[in-house]
């Protein structure tokens, strides 16, 4: 059946939901002010951000839900009844340049099933971008989700067009991956993500004439991970996000909850909520990247190496090690005072600057913004002593939901 562009819109925007890796953070500025059209950074369907923080808006899309592959997890999995549909190039073009023009969007974000091959899919989106950059002159923000299973050469020409890079791990054991998506590799993955940062690092290296190569990929590489299709804790994705970070030099590691699919969802029984689990887990990510915090730390909080679903992780580490607690706000170090409930990097540098004036009081911490509901029973002030509250049985609980009674009707 042939289907309008707009019919084929609905399909393949809806079938991208499941992809999260969207965000620009990253990449190098850049606009139409000396001719082109689109801009990198503008302000402004998927929302990312740029370096500095400003959010812009993404047309998020899959070239085509048809797929040759068997993923057990996956919506658009060959073996899935889904609604079909495939946008050529020259639709995906049109698209994005309409939608542009409208101020609807200030970039791209492409993916696709695979269809006939790894390299003929590659190549169709490879021609997409660079449609859009050499024929249209389009500045605007490109994240191209690259198949590990295309050739070098292919990589290496997406890296030229897009500012950022994705190739999924998918799940963080290597066993899960072979067993519920026997046509992908491991190995195959992380050769495709080495082969990415390679050619990052070469291209910010000058010849020895000074000449710098061009740009590949400005704004990094992403991956993603699905939560809860298997029964890997919450340490193993942590683990593995860790081992990715220092290896493959990411940007940004995704967590997507695993959707249950009909016909799949009795062979991927949930171990735990999969949203809750997913919003846990980013939260425990944004702690390794930013505040100093080992995996090890913060999945030793329970024996189960899963994060508790009723706090949040880093108030979860803070109940289990009281030992550490109250803090004197006016003496601790950066790095234990990152540590505190309540406390974010933008509250610990006031902090610190606020010291230098005299000591730090209630009041001040008030004013600075951190969280004191939180913070309180875990820092000591020259007119604030938490008492017995640190080490109250039920500390966790005043920061716990209430209990709700499930309604059986």
């Amino acid at each position: 059946m042939k289907r309008s562009l707009q019919e084929k819109l609905a399909i393949l925007a809806d079938a991208a939901k499941y992809d999260a890796s969207c965000a620009s953070s990253g990449t190098t500025r850049r606009d139409a002010q000396n001719g082109g059209i689109g801009s990198a950074g503008g302000a402004g369907i998927c929302h990312a951000y740029t370096p500095d923080g400003r959010c812009v808006s993404l047309l998020k899309i899959l070239m085509t839900n048809f797929c040759i592959y068997d993923c057990v997890y996956c919506i658009n999995r060959v073996s899935s009844g889904v609604e079909r549909a495939r946008f050529t190039p020259e639709e995906v073009v049109s698209l994005t340049l309409e939608f542009y023009r409208r101020n609807y969007i200030e970039g791209l974000f492409l993916s696709s099933g695979i269809i006939r091959s790894p390299d003929d899919t590659m190549a169709d989106m490879i021609r997409i971008v660079r449609m859009l950059r050499q024929d249209h002159g389009f500045k605007g923000y490109i994240h191209l989700k690259t198949i590990p299973e295309a050739s070098r050469e292919l990589i290496d020409e997406a890296g030229l067009y897009a500012d950022r890079l994705s190739v999924n791990v998918e799940l963080p054991q290597d066993a899960s991956t072979r067993r519920l998506a026997p046509q992908k590799n491991p190995e195959t993955i992380r050769t495709a993500m080495a082969r990415v940062r390679l050619k990052r690092d070469a291209s910010r290296e000058r010849s020895h004439t000074g000449k710098r190569p061009a740009r590949f990929a400005p704004g990094g590489q992403s991956t993603q991970m699905i939560v809860g299709a298997d029964a890997a804790s919450d340490r193993d994705f942590l683990t593995t996000a860790s081992r990715l970070y220092t290896g493959y030099d990411l940007k940004r590691v995704y967590y997507s909850a695993f959707s249950p699919i009909p016909d799949a969802s009795a062979a991927l029984p949930l171990v735990q909520p999969p949203l809750m689990r997913e919003h846990r887990l980013y939260q425990a990510d944004w702690l390794m990247r930013f505040y100093g915090f080992e995996v090890d730390e913060i999945a030793s909080v329970s024996p189960s190496g899963n994060l508790d679903l009723a706090i949040d992780p880093k108030l979860a580490w803070a109940l289990a090690n009281r030992g550490q607690f109250p803090v004197d706000v006016n003496s601790a170090s950066r790095e234990m005072l990152l540590r505190v409930p309540g406390f974010g990097t933008r509250t610990v540098s006031r902090i610190l600057a606020a010291r230098r004036s005299g000591p730090v009081r209630y009041a001040d911490l008030i004013r600075i913004g951190a969280l004191m509901n939180k913070a309180k029973p875990f820092l000591r002030l020259p007119d604030w002593s938490p008492g017995a509250l640190t080490d109250s049985d039920n500390l966790r609980a005043r920061f716990a939901p209430a209990p709700e009674q499930m309604n059986l009707f």
